[in-house]
C-alpha cells in the first residue's frame, strides 16, 4: 500500500471506529493496516498493552505443526560488528555534530545472533509493552512508547538513557550524567516540538523517570519521560497524516531531523527496514504505538539484532559500542 492509499483508510477506519492494526518502516515506504480480526489470519501476531491477538494461541498456531515449545535454557551468542567498523561511523557522525549539522543523532548496527530459538518463541516469552511477530519475517519487544492517543490528548514517552543495573550507583550515574542530561533534553525538546505541529498546550509532564528491565544477560535501567499535548476535536479524521506528520520517531533518528537522517545514511551504509520504524493499534476509540526496537529479522546468513544509541558531541566511541551491544538481550530469563 502507498502513502495516500494508507492516510485515506486510516482515516477513514477512525472515523467508523473500525479496530486495525498499522505497520509502518523507518523509510515510510511500506506502509501495512489491517483490520484487528484478521491480523491473525495475516501471519501478523501483537501484544500491545493488554490487547493482543495470541493471548490464547497454541504453539501450532505460531509455528510449524511438530515444532518443540521454547528451551528451558538456549543459545544466545552475539557477534556484532567490529569496533573499526563502528568507530569509523562513529567518527564520521560525531564531526557532522560538531560542525553542526545534528545536535543528536541515534547511530545503530545490526549484530548477528547463534540461537537455537525462534522468533515464534522470542515472541511468546519475552515481557515488554509492544510485540510483533510480522510474517516470520521479524520480531520486536520493545520498551518504546511511539504515541498513545486517548480522551483527546496525545502523549508521547522519549526513552533516552540506558545503563547496566549492576554498575554500582547506577541510577545516580546515569542521572548526573551530563552527556545522557543533554541527550534526553534534546530528545524531549524535540518531541515536544514533533508534537506541536499536530496538537496544542503542549506540555512535560512527566521529566526522566526510571524504568528497570530485566533480560537473558542483565537488568537495565531506561530513562524516559511523558510529554503530552491536546488535539482538536475530529482528530480521528487526520488520524493518518497525524502518524506520517510525527514520523519517523525522534529518539531513534535525531535532531534537526532532515539534516540528520541523510547522515545516518551515510554512516549505517544500509537501510533500516522495519527496524525503527512504529506499529500500533487502534481499538476504536483510542490509539497505542510503539517504536519498533528490540528487533530480530531473518536474512540470508540467519537471524540479525538490531540496536544502537543516541550520540552527541559528549560521547565516547568505546562506551557507545558498549551500549548498543548491551541492548542486544531477550526479555526473559
Amino acid at each position: 500500500m502507498d502513502r495516500s492509499g494508507f492516510v485515506h483508510r486510516c482515516n477513514q477506519w477512525a472515523v467508523s471506529g473500525t479496530p486495525f492494526l498499522f505497520v509502518i518502516d523507518f523509510e515510510m515506504t511500506r506502509f501495512h493496516i489491517i483490520r484487528l480480526g484478521d491480523a491473525a489470519e495475516a501471519q501478523v501476531f501483537f501484544k500491545v498493552g493488554a490487547l493482543s491477538n495470541a493471548a490464547g494461541a497454541t504453539w501450532q498456531q505460531l509455528e510449524q505443526p511438530g515444532m518443540d515449545p521454547p528451551p528451558a535454557g538456549f543459545r544466545f551468542e552475539l557477534s556484532p560488528v567490529s569496533y573499526d567498523r563502528y568507530a569509523r561511523a562513529f567518527s564520521l557522525v560525531r564531526e557532522n555534530i560538531l560542525h553542526g549539522n545534528s545536535f543528536l543523532l541515534n547511530l545503530t548496527f545490526p549484530t548477528q545472533l547463534d540461537t537455537d530459538l525462534t522468533l515464534e518463541q522470542v515472541f511468546q516469552r519475552s515481557n515488554a509493552p509492544y510485540k510483533l511477530l510480522f510474517k516470520n519475517r521479524f520480531v520486536l519487544f520493545s520498551p518504546e512508547t511511539f504515541i498513545r492517543i486517548r480522551d483527546g490528548f496525545i502523549f508521547s514517552y522519549p526513552m533516552k538513557g540506558t545503563i547496566d543495573a549492576a554498575i554500582p550507583q547506577a541510577e545516580k550515574t546515569i542521572m548526573n550524567n551530563d552527556k545522557e542530561l543533554w541527550e534526553h533534553n534534546t530528545i524531549v525538546d524535540l518531541i515536544r516540538n514533533d508534537l506541536s505541529m499536530v496538537a496544542h498546550d503542549v506540555e512535560v509532564t512527566k521529566y526522566r523517570y526510571i524504568d528497570r528491565l530485566r533480560t537473558n544477560r542483565n537488568e537495565l535501567l531506561q530513562v524516559s519521560s511523558e510529554i503530552r499535548g491536546r488535539l482538536d476535536r475530529g482528530w480521528q479524521g487526520r488520524l493518518g497524516e497525524i502518524l506520517l506528520q510525527l514520523l519517523p520517531a525522534g529518539s531513534i533518528s535525531g535532531a534537526p531531523k532532515k539534516k540528520t537522517l541523510e547522515i545516518i545514511a551515510q554512516a549505517e551504509g544500509e537501510k533500516r527496514g522495519y527496524f525503527t520504524g512504529i506499529f500500533g493499534i487502534f481499538d476504536g476509540v483510542t490509539l497505542d504505538s510503539g517504536v519498533m526496537i528490540r528487533y530480530i529479522e531473518q536474512n540470508g546468513g540467519g537471524l540479525q539484532f538490531r540496536s544502537g544509541g543516541g550520540i552527541t558531541g559528549h560521547s565516547e566511541a568505546q562506551k557507545e559500542y558498549n551500549e548498543m551491544i548491551d541492548k542486544v538481550y531477550v526479555p526473559f530469563i
